[in-house]
């Protein structure tokens, strides 16, 4: 149990309470008055840094009106219960101690007369608590990815590196565990995978919520904020979008936002700004999603204020299905050469390989101002894929980053079911931390690899199995496997056809993968991996290729409580993939069709949980 100060939210689960009765003033530290059918007073009349707000996660949102001294301070949006409560939020009320405070709500909900508004269950359980309880309650909550300790996340935000400790922001819902309210949510870590949470880093405001987008370290102080200022774009969404601008002078714990917002406005819709400082051109390269228009825009500054729209990429070119969102762009060397080649991150949604949102890429050439894109054989701009998995979006790196790393990590969901996913208190959590790298695969082409950073080793906790080698048939061989577990091994499929890798549990739960030796693909089917039927599009069976040219390929699985990361050859084919099963899976099997294989040193090891 976790006891939290005023600056650092927590949440509280259904069926918990903050604090015994008697610790409440009568009235829970709240007054409600009834103003008609659908609008309601609560005003706070108790001590205490949070006011606790009932949910409903299957109602439509209420507007909350936060009023301080009677004059209006922000408005929030909140599934207050109605006929039962799901889970608990926190409002930070130490902010405005000395002040008086009091809700106006208007809901959405029928009703015939204020007797019947007065049953709703919200009105007698607001209450007033110094303390939340944050233990967790969920099965299914990750045990060493980051997550939210509670609410909706989706997109990564505003990553960097600075003295030590990586930030990583992200879209969030203070308020309830679907998308509502956009915040950046904010934690930060010294080794990528125990993270510490912080409180909100960014609010919404009078031009409204805080969509996506990108911070620098601005070393020589190019916007005047002073040198080493961590300097946040992002944007404004309300009915239009705009581009506005914060920084931090205390390493990303607070910022302040510019008074002179917007700093990008266009006719179109286009968000998530990601800028880096260009070594070569001595100027801040920006790029912008120009999301309906299925395309890219390139700025230039040379302050981080005023930019200059330069050039446009993309439309007709790759996948058009969806709205291009959370662009990203740098420089890497490809593997074993000399050559140096720009990569261009472009998540969409719709339009991923297996439906729904997912990351695709270019490679090709940018010189401050254009970027060129490589062409295949047949002189046409290929589309590549990040990850082949359906749970892989809105991947963007860090900034400033140590030895010249490009770390990136994902949003591990998909838009076609990520609100419905079985979980109550929270809904998403990011992917493992990955090392981009680039490498030319036998067909000429440069594709991208993304393997599992460094750092993620730290996560052992003593080899639980280990075998040299072991001769598999269409017999299946099984063996036990820890519940949070990491699974190394490497595939000769001698004369096999197919190799077939099988994770179960003792109800039945499999999931199922296939390395199809003559097709070079590896496929993952969940379709009777646990709990699928909250969305019709979560059964399914995702495949990627393998780029491999001998036929050995090399896997290593991460189990988490709901989700499997597959890298395969170091990260040059990677699928990620949710899971719900009723109990871990505890077996794996190894099988084959049309010959035998060899299964070539295996290591399984125990994962420890990590701190979230």
């Amino acid at each position: 149990m976790t006891k939290l100060t005023s600056g650092l939210i927590a949440m509280m689960i259904s069926g918990a309470t903050f604090a015994a009765p008697e610790a409440l003033a009568e009235d829970g530290g709240v007054k409600v008055e009834h103003l008609g059918v659908n609008n309601t007073l609560v005003r706070v009349t108790g001590d205490g840094k949070y006011l606790v707000m009932p949910v409903q996660d299957n109602i439509d949102d209420a507007k909350v009106d936060i009023l301080v001294d009677g004059k209006l301070d922000k408005t929030i949006y909140v599934r207050l219960a109605k006929s039962k409560v799901d889970y608990s939020v926190p409002f930070d009320l130490s902010q405005y101690k000395g002040h008086d405070v009091a809700l106006n709500i208007v809901t959405s909900q029928g009703r015939s007369s204020v007797r019947e508004a007065k049953e709703d269950a919200c009105w007698k359980n607001f209450s007033v608590s110094d303390t939340f309880d944050t233990t967790n309650r969920e099965k299914f909550r990750p045990a060493f990815h980051h997550a939210p300790l509670y609410g909706w996340m989706n997109d990564p935000n505003g990553m960097f590196y600075k003295d030590g400790r990586w930030h990583l922001y992200y879209q969030y819902n203070p308020y309830g565990s679907k998308w509502q309210n956009m915040t950046w949510g904010h934690s930060s870590s010294s080794d990528l995978v125990n993270w510490e949470h912080h409180p909100i880093a960014i609010e919404p405001d009078g031009l409204g919520s805080i969509f996506s987008g990108s911070c620098v370290v601005d070393k020589e102080g190019t916007a005047g904020f002073g040198k080493d200022a961590v300097v946040a774009l992002y944007t404004s969404a309300a009915t239009s979008q705009m581009q506005s601008m914060a920084h931090s002078n205390d390493n990303g714990e607070t910022f302040e936002k510019y008074p002179g917002n917007p700093i990008i406005t266009l006719e179109s819709e286009a968000r998530d700004p990601n800028m880096f400082w260009n070594e070569k051109t001595g100027e801040w390269n920006l790029s912008l999603a120009h999301a309906l228009d299925h395309e890219m825009l390139f700025f230039t500054s040379p302050d981080l204020k005023n930019w200059t729209l330069q050039s446009a990429f993309g439309k007709g070119l790759g996948a058009q299905d969806g709205v291009w969102e959370c662009p990203d762009l740098f420089k890497l060397p490809v593997s074993g050469t000399d050559t140096e080649k720009w990569m261009l991150i472009c998540n969409i949604n719709p339009g991923g390989p297996f439906g729904g949102s997912a990351t695709q890429y270019f490679i090709g050439d940018f010189d401050g101002k254009t970027f060129t894109p490589d062409l295949d054989k047949d002189g046409k701009v290929p589309t590549k894929w990040m990850d082949y998995g359906k749970d892989h979006y809105a991947t963007v790196s860090f900034s400033d980053t140590p030895d010249n790393r490009r770390t990136v990590i994902g949003w591990m969901s998909n838009w076609q079911y990520a609100t419905e996913v079985p979980t109550m208190q929270f809904r998403s959590a990011n992917t493992l931390p990955r090392e981009v790298g680039l490498f030319k695969a036998s067909d000429g082409q440069i594709y991208a690899s993304s393997a599992p950073s460094p750092e993620v080793d730290a996560l052992r906790d003593g080899v639980f199995k280990k075998a040299s080698k072991i001769g598999v048939g269409k017999n299946a061989k099984s063996f036990a496997i820890p519940g949070l577990s990491e699974i190394d091994f490497e595939i000769d499929p001698k004369k096999a056809q197919k190799v077939t890798v099988v994770l179960s549990n003792g109800q039945g739960e499999k999931v199922e993968l296939t390395y199809d030796v003559d097709a070079k693909t590896v496929s993952f089917d969940r379709r009777e991996s646990g709990v699928t039927d909250f969305s019709q599009d979560f059964p399914a069976v995702t495949t990627t290729p393998t780029f491999s040219d001998n036929g050995k390929i090399s896997l290593r699985l991460f189990i988490d409580r709901s989700s499997i990361e597959l890298f395969g050859d170091n990260g040059r084919f990677v699928m990620t993939n949710l899971v719900f099963p009723g109990s871990p899976y505890d077996k794996i099997s190894f099988s084959t069709a049309g010959g035998n294989a060899d299964i070539r040193n295996l290591t399984v090891y125990n994962l420890k949980p990590t701190t979230l």
